[in-house]
């Protein structure tokens, strides 16, 4: 890496009459000193790498930027905190304003179609990578860096230690959007609860199988049966066995796409997303960059067997064993709601949440003893009947920088320093230990989270182990992700109204998608909308075709086998010895 620091004679004699310049490294050390500790760097090389944001941004002084993201703790700490740094040391002002993601999406989807820079940058999943990398829209980061980019991308950057660049590259290997943060949809449990005598040995005489982490579908379906049904209460507090949100509302649809077929084993083995069918249900032939269809008909598995039963089961436990009301919370509602204390585990829980389970009882927070020590763990996703070993295990939100050519390159220039500037190596672990949303290995594998690893419910042990690349963001099988996303959650809302059963409700779904699929196919090779990389739809054959010829799998007679469970501890050790 080249060296940039300057001696403090040098920097005298070069900045002498630029009281602005000195003020900069003034701020820099101060918020070295202050605020971005610890770190995975010395102060020295702190200092170095603020250096070179000072002179990277000496042409942007005084300019003023606009950048979107969604409301989770990281953000809520960049836009509060760093932003106020950021302007000290670099002279340039970020308006990082805070919004639902629905609406971060709907931001990004407006600036595209309409190409009026509505913002300089985005946090936007990578769960856009295929419809990036298809469109043209957004920036080739690969090719800023080098062209336009090359003066203001920090040497320091190390894309090597970001854990998450695989999902935000596409097809052709080039990277469309810089990871910001990134969080795992896990399994969480009261260990408190399970590791009780009484209720291991009433658990073992009903259901022949020891109480402990799911390992499939079946088991976490007993377990939740078992706390609502059988157990009912616990220090006078009414329990439940499960937790989940149903509100007809946009973020009904993530729940779904955020890999929850492929939990129940819908698409096909492959990693990052299964090849040839991915965890949306949509196909698309390895080596290729075209989407053949989502419906069952077309070679997909959107309304397949699978599929059916995964949303079936989502509806089932929504009604039988969480807390009353659980059916009109929305994501933001559920998940905060298991520090009341009254849930015993949640198959589908995200991690970027753990920043509130491990608040103080002070709080509000019963999931944590007097100390603060998590009562709670989380582990890895249960999976359902049809899953196959090979198969994506859950999901991963990688929100990641994105940046749009309809945005002026001056400006895109100073959005992509305040971008690299919250991702930094002299800004990362401090900002990881506030929203615990890791993005770099040498942040979760500071000291300082050793320390603090038993406070933290397996989190570092998680993402400090090789399995942390099995939970994975929607794939480049997706074309267009704002156009597809927007019809799961009216149709996974008619099953929770009950208009619909599930199986009606996913061939509407399928078909949908399929259709709005043949418009993009249209618009492709009519004009090269999406580079020659749109869909390209298979004509529809019987559902036994496909069956037999590497579609959706077919129906099992059993979907509930017996239920398997695994010892916590066990998993934690099994983690610590790879």
């Amino acid at each position: 890496m080249r060296k940039y620091l300057l001696s403090a004679a040098a920097l005298t004699a070069l900045l002498a009459g630029s009281n602005i310049a000195v003020a900069d490294e003034a701020a820099a050390q101060r918020w070295i000193d202050q605020e971005f500790q610890p770190s995975a760097l010395s102060k020295d090389e702190q200092m170095e790498e603020m250096s070179w944001f000072i002179q990277a941004a000496e042409p942007f002084a005084g300019m003023e930027i606009n950048v979107l993201s969604e409301g989770i703790p990281t953000h809520s700490y960049e836009s509060e905190v760093l932003t106020k740094a950021f302007e000290e040391i670099t002279g340039i002002k970020v308006n990082h304003q805070i919004l639902g993601e629905g609406e971060v999406v709907q931001a990004v989807q407006t600036q595209m179609q309409t190409g009026r820079n509505l913002y300089d940058a985005y946090v936007n999943d990578s769960d856009l990578i295929g419809t990036h990398s298809r469109l043209q829209l957004a920036v080739n980061l690969t090719d800023f860096m080098t062209g336009d980019g090359a003066a203001v991308t920090n040497p320091g950057l190390d894309l090597e230690d970001f854990m998450g660049v695989q999902f935000t590259t596409g097809p052709d290997g080039d990277l469309y959007q810089l990871p910001d943060q990134q969080f795992a949809n896990l399994y969480w449990f009261r260990k408190d609860w399970f590791d009780d005598p009484d209720l291991k040995a009433q658990f073992q005489e009903k259901y022949g199988y020891e109480l402990g982490v799911p390992v499939n579908w079946s088991a976490y379906e007993d377990i939740a049966e078992f706390f609502s049904n059988d157990v009912q209460e616990i220090d006078g507090v009414r329990i439940y066995g499960h937790m989940d949100y149903g509100k007809r509302a946009p973020d009904l649809g993530w729940r779904m796409t955020d890999a929850w077929l492929s939990m129940a084993g819908a698409g096909s083995p492959g990693e990052p997303n299964g090849i040839p069918i991915d965890e949306w249900g949509i196909r698309m032939e390895a080596g290729t960059c075209n989407p053949v269809g989502a419906s069952v008909s077309r070679g997909g598995a959107a309304n397949g067997p699978a599929a059916v039963y995964a949303i079936r089961k989502w509806d089932e436990w929504l009604r039988n064993y969480a807390p009353p009301g659980a059916a009109s919370y929305d994501f933001y509602q559920s998940l905060p709601a298991l520090a009341q204390g009254n849930v015993a585990q949640q198959i589908f829980w995200y991690t970027a949440f753990t920043a509130d389970m491990v608040a103080p009882q002070s709080r509000g927070n019963n999931t944590v003893d007097a100390e603060g020590t998590p009562l709670w763990r989380m582990a890895p996703s249960p999976h359902g009947p049809y899953w196959q070993e090979g198969q994506k295990v859950g999901y991963q939100d990688v929100g990641s920088w994105t940046i749009l050519k309809s945005t002026p390159v001056d400006r895109a220039q100073a959005a992509w320093l305040y971008a690299q500037f919250v991702v930094s190596k002299t800004v990362d672990v401090k900002k990881s230990h506030i929203g615990l949303t890791f993005i770099r290995d040498s942040s979760v594998r500071h000291e300082s989270f050793t320390e603090r690893a038993p406070q933290l419910g397996g989190l570092v042990e998680f993402y400090r182990s090789p399995d942390r690349v099995r939970w994975s963001p929607t794939g480049i099988n997706v074309p267009d992700y704002p156009k597809l996303a927007q019809i799961w959650w009216q149709q996974i809302g008619d099953v929770n109204s009950g208009a619909f059963t599930p199986q009606e409700a996913m061939d509407r779904l399928a078909s949908e998608m399929d259709i709005t699929m043949a418009r993009m196919q249209q618009a492709d090779e009519a004009a090269n909308v999406y580079g020659g990389c749109g869909p390209r739809l298979n004509e529809e054959q019987s559902a036994e075709y496909w069956y037999e010829n590497g579609g959706a799998k077919p129906p099992l007679e059993n979907e509930k086998p017996q239920g398997e469970t695994v010892n916590y501890d066990y998993l934690v050790a099994r983690w610590a010895s790879e």
